[in-house]
């Protein structure tokens, strides 16, 4: 029985207001697709805190996102899973295949989504430890360079800090006390960073060590199961020495230790707990297992699998259990969200079933040009803000100016109108195209001062790209 008090504490406690608020941040429009997500997100919290008589009783409402590429359905599921600091995995509905074919089976999205969930604890644990890993990092840097003394006899008591020189007679110092005195001296100059060029050579585990593995029916190699597991610590891990720098040592002295420190079977039970409660799967491009039937409702070819996936996916959503190597996980409470462009499917293509399991449907918006300009200078990782940082590397700042943010936005919806609509993908297109000539001459021909990207700029770069009406070649 799960701990309903352990799950709150890693529940984020936010409003559906606030939650749309940090979508804002990154993602511009689709106010719909944002509301309902927001709505799903809080009312995890809201079950978490109801009455335990009820709590289990209390199912997620499943959310299908219906739009075509680039309007941010994706992005949107992965900044809520990041909100909720929630486990989160995105799948493609194409890359399964119906059990009995060759291929991944439905359930490995809830095994791939396990392993992410124990990551996520581990690297949580090995942060809350890492005071007392660094100290024992320290200690075992130390034996390295001034390997400890060991006592010959009981006859000298440990030093209390060696704080009066001049009382320090080095002639008649035991071996352990001038040991200790060394010791002291390294540690100092280790924590003022004056060793960190010094090299050490340290005990690593070999890579590529001959393994065997058993090849079994599929699923099986997801679960786990291989000779090295089965045998697990019969034969010891082989050791090699390394050298290195003091600077690479203590990282990687400092995961291992990190590492002995954690608790390894609280952090899988934490991980399933959180899974279990708040466990978030992104199944992208769900109108490909759509497809339609021919006569008398038969359907041929690659659609036998793609309806197999479908009835696959049914219990899956619906709530059943799915066996990992870590134990069962319980799906009723994991937030399933779909999304797919429908182009030449329909929701209405998916078997009825699987459309009960999706009962909030929301339709995204395409992208106009106003959402474009948005899009280049509101979120926080906007496009033009990475390419300033990008060339901020190499010593030259680089701004653009509000008329060619306006006619970049404008070409970009022109082109999606006019060829193909690929939302916000097309300014990637775009600005490396007016970016090009730059990016290719800095440093050589440039090498420092201030650039100004204007409109004349950005159409002299897109002179050819306006004018060519075939444009297959912009076409991501």
């Amino acid at each position: 029985m799960s701990n309903p008090n352990k799950e709150k504490e890693f529940e984020v406690n936010l409003t559906p207001r606030q939650i749309v608020d940090e979508l804002d941040t990154y993602i511009i429009g689709q106010k719909e697709a944002k509301k309902s997500v927001s709505i799903a997100l809080r009312n995890r919290w809201r079950r978490l805190n109801s009455d335990a008589a009820i709590r289990d009783e209390i199912l997620p409402n499943n959310i299908i996102l219906i739009g075509p590429t680039g309007v941010g359905k994706t992005e949107i599921a992965r900044r809520l899973a990041k909100l909720a600091k929630a486990p989160f995995i995105k799948v493609e509905a194409s890359k399964f295949t119906e059990v009995g074919y060759v291929g991944r089976d439905v359930e490995s999205m809830i095994r791939d989504l396990t392993e992410i969930a124990v990551s996520m604890v581990k690297a949580e644990m090995q942060e809350r430890v890492k005071p007392k890993a660094e100290e024992q990092v320290e200690e075992r840097i130390l034996d390295l360079l001034i390997p400890p003394v060991k006592k010959k006899s009981k006859k000298s008591p440990s030093q209390p800090g060696f704080q009066a020189d001049e009382d320090f007679d080095p002639e008649n110092a035991s071996t352990e006390e001038l040991n200790e005195r060394t010791r002291e001296k390294f540690r100092q100059k280790l924590r003022n960073g004056e060793l960190e060029d010094r090299k050490v050579e340290i005990d690593v585990q070999a890579s590529g060590t001959k393994s065997m593995q058993i090849f079994g029916p599929a699923g099986m190699e997801e679960m786990g199961i291989n000779l090295q597991d089965m045998l697990g610590n019969l034969s010891p891990k082989k050791t090699k020495k390394r050298e290195m720098k003091i600077s690479e040592a203590r990282e990687y002295l400092l995961a291992e230790e990190a590492e002995k420190l954690i608790d390894h079977e609280a952090a899988v039970a934490e991980a399933i707990e959180r899974v279990q409660s708040s466990g978030i799967v992104f199944i992208d491009e769900i109108d490909k297992v759509a497809g339609g039937t021919g006569k008398q409702g038969q359907s041929g070819g690659p659609d036998v699998s793609r309806q197999g996936v479908q009835r696959d996916m049914l219990p899956i959503v619906e709530g059943s259990n799915v066996s990992t190597k870590h134990g069962m996980i319980k799906t009723d409470h994991i937030l399933f969200i779909a999304s797919g462009a429908f182009h030449t499917a329909k929701p209405s293509d998916l078997i009825p079933e699987l459309q009960g399991r999706f009962p909030i449907r929301v339709e995204m918006d395409s992208l106009t040009e106003e959402d474009f300009y948005n899009i280049l200078t509101r979120p926080r990782n906007a496009l033009t803000k990475q390419y300033q940082a990008m060339i901020k590397s190499e010593g030259i700042d680089m701004e653009f100016t509000d008329d060619a943010l306006k006619e970049i936005a404008r070409v970009a919806a022109e082109i999606n109108s006019s060829v193909e609509n690929i939302g916000a993908r097309r300014l990637h297109t775009i600005l490396s195209t007016v970016l090009e000539e730059l990016l290719y001459t800095i440093p050589d021909d440039i090498k420092e001062g201030n650039l100004t990207i204007d409109k004349e700029y950005v159409n002299k770069r897109l002179d050819g790209l306006i004018t060519n009406r075939d444009l297959s070649q912009y076409i991501l």
